[in-house]
């Protein structure tokens, strides 16, 4: 397995839920990892990324403020803490891993799924009103 997401469930609006993927094989040595997400009935859409080295990130507009993506190297593993949930935020979250050998992150390049090489199988995030 390369990459384990987990941390999904049921919250009620408002309130918070901290996902986690841990990474392992040659996801581990990825330059940079991603969350995204799908509604029902919805396409994919991306969340937020982060580097490896460094820990800069980038957010959907849709979650900046509210969502915190953060990484702990030793691990081999990225969080997505997500605060302040509203029911639009349900969701499948899916983590990914971008294996390229780029040094920093690049907005137009991490915000597309095709930039990523392994996928998690996805944790389902339900937000009621």
């Amino acid at each position: 397995v390369q990459l384990q997401a987990s941390g999904g469930g049921l919250v009620q609006a408002g309130g918070s839920l901290r996902l986690s993927c841990a990474a392992s094989g040659r996801a581990s040595s990825s330059s940079a990892m991603g969350w995204f997400r799908q509604a029902p009935g919805k396409e994919r859409e991306f969340v937020a990324a982060i580097m490896w080295s460094g820990g800069s990130t980038i957010y959907a507009d849709s979650v900046k403020g509210r969502f915190t993506i953060s990484r702990d190297n030793a691990k081999t593993t990225v969080y997505l803490q997500m605060n302040g949930l509203i029911p639009e935020d349900t969701a499948i979250y899916y983590c990914a891993a971008d294996a390229s050998p780029l040094r920093y992150l690049v907005a137009t390049y991490h915000v597309r799924e095709a930039s990523y090489d392994y996928w998690g199988q996805g944790t389902l995030v339900t937000v009621s009103s």
